[in-house]
């Protein structure tokens, strides 16, 4: 009573939408990572010579230093609510190899002069 469970096979058409999507390299990997906290930090300081980077990184040391923020009540839970949708939208920018400027955060971020 062994049942060999059989995959389907793989259609044309799938293997035309996977071709569609676009390869990341370490730049973009890199880029999004850091937007996840201290990771921005640790990028400024080991990709300092690379633009892509360095505009990824800036924005996501303003998402770290927005969401200290998140202890005060109230208006830091709303700051906070709108630094992990900046998380989320500039991580998925950046694997895509896009510079999306985040509002308001990018302005922040051309303040940074390193």
């Amino acid at each position: 009573m062994t049942e060999q469970s059989q995959q389907p096979p793989v259609t044309e058409q799938f293997k035309q939408e996977l071709n569609k999507i676009p390869p990341t390299n370490d730049r973009n990997l890199m880029a999004a990572l850091s937007y996840l906290w201290i990771l921005s930090i640790v990028m400024l300081i080991v990709k300092k010579d690379d633009a892509f980077v360095k505009f990824h990184a800036k924005q996501g040391l303003v998402l770290l230093i927005a969401s200290c923020f998140t202890f005060i009540p109230v208006i830091g839970w709303i700051i906070g609510f709108f630094a992990i949708i900046g998380v989320v939208l500039g991580f998925i920018n950046a694997w895509q190899g896009k510079e999306y400027q985040l509002p308001f955060v990018y302005m922040l971020s051309q303040k940074f002069t390193f």
